[in-house]
């Protein structure tokens, strides 16, 4: 067991990069939410594309976006922090740019554009941990690393909710909303890079020779492939058996998405703080066991049927938020411990990537699963993360390379 660490506002902000990184990245949040989750309909309104073009275009996107991740990697294991930070913001200002510059019906152009996009929220996450890690240590980096998702998040919803209004000012809101995405991220950018936060290399251990690899890891990130679908779970799972399969209204999967991100944004520091009193593994596994209990909720709430079945699954979505709010405050705080101090980007890359790949895969595998049924989605669900947890819990670390706890 460790020690259980407590929430000190100001410490929590100077660990996680001081107040003008916390202000990068509340910037940065608050752009991505103007933009990000209407970007599929910018290019279906503005753009006159095909709503099948622009999601396969979207998807190509992300997916060639992990490419960057080894070389973001070495770039941190140089020693690089928020540098790195800020390119992958300044990547996006590119993205933004592309985006405006296409043409209507140039499919081509905004598929460039996505890619751009996602080699910088792909290489973000990544850099992040790795600045966070070099700041703070022990039990009081894994509250900064929950701190800066609450707060990501926080801003994230601001950001949406906002351009959610401006929607009604149609295609030519949304060209408004794309320039004030990259005015935000150039801003980001500027914040970020004036931390001028740097780590020197570490040398490797002289009983191996030269540098050592970075941990493999298998079974967490096969597992993290799996966990991450809980991030999807609101965004595409439960709008889709709600309205197809319970014929419920809209209302409710808004109502549910709104409060995963009340949850998280409230939760997600005091909920680590308080699991950090157990081995970060432990506390991995439970989230698995948590998520899985949740999946199998969702199929005893779908049995229910029109009338009970939607607040069913309202209330089953607030246990699954709570994996989701343990998986997220335990999963990279578990890799930063794991990698020695030389091979962190590295090791961050690799799980960024498995996260990238869960990310890219879970909406093809949630809705090629959906028609079949609640028990092929729900249960398949359940099953792969039971699995997922028993192979994180029983992974056995490699030497421990890290003093902190």
């Amino acid at each position: 067991m460790a020690t259980t660490t407590k929430i000190r506002p100001r410490a929590l902000v100077r660990a996680s990069g001081g107040p003008r990184y916390a202000a990068a990245l509340a910037v940065d949040a608050l752009g991505t939410g103007l933009l990000r989750p209407f970007l599929l309909l910018y290019g279906v309104t503005v753009l006159r594309l095909s709503a099948p073009a622009t999601g396969i275009a979207m998807t190509v996107g992300v997916v060639v976006g992990l490419v960057c991740m080894p070389a973001v990697g070495r770039w941190l294991d140089q020693g690089a922090r928020s540098t790195v930070v800020a390119a992958s913001m300044l990547v996006r200002v590119v993205g933004v740019a592309l985006l405006l510059a296409t043409p209507e019906g140039h499919v081509g152009l905004f598929a460039t554009a996505a890619l751009v996009l996602g080699v910088g929220n792909q290489a973000w996450p990544a850099a992040h941990a790795a600045l966070v890690a070099t700041v703070a240590r022990g039990r009081e980096r894994d509250a900064a690393l929950a701190a800066g998702r609450a707060l990501r998040n926080a801003a994230l919803g601001v950001g949406a909710l906002i351009a959610t209004v401006c929607l009604a000012g149609g295609p030519t809101a949304l060209r408004a909303l794309a320039v004030v995405t990259g005015l935000a991220y150039l801003a980001a950018a500027g914040l970020a890079w004036s931390v001028h936060l740097y780590a020197r290399p570490a040398a490797a251990s002289p009983k191996s020779g030269g540098a050592e690899p970075a941990p493999r890891m298998r079974a967490l990130l096969a597992a993290n492939v799996i966990y991450v679908f809980c991030l999807n779970v609101p965004e595409i799972a439960l709008p889709l058996v709600l309205v197809t399969q319970l014929h419920a209204s809209p209302v409710w999967s808004a109502a549910i998405f709104v409060a995963n991100t009340v949850l998280v944004v409230t939760l997600q520091v005091p909920l680590t703080v308080l699991m950090s009193r157990f081995a970060r593994r432990t506390v991995l596994a439970l989230a698995g066991v948590v998520l899985a209990a949740s999946y199998l909720g969702f199929l005893a709430a779908m049995s229910l049927g029109h009338g009970w079945g939607a607040p069913a699954v309202a209330v089953v979505s607030v246990v699954c938020t709570l994996g989701e709010i343990i998986y997220a405050g335990s999963a990279t705080a578990l890799v930063t411990h794991l990698a020695p101090h030389h091979a962190l980007g590295r090791a961050l890359a690799r799980f960024e990537l498995s996260t990238g790949f869960g990310l890219a895969v879970s909406p093809m595998a949630i809705t090629a699963l959906a028609p079949h049924g609640p028990t092929a989605l729900w249960g398949s669900l359940a099953a792969a993360t039971l699995v997922s947890a028993s192979a994180v819990a029983q992974e056995k670390d490699e030497e421990a390379r890290n003093a902190d706890s």
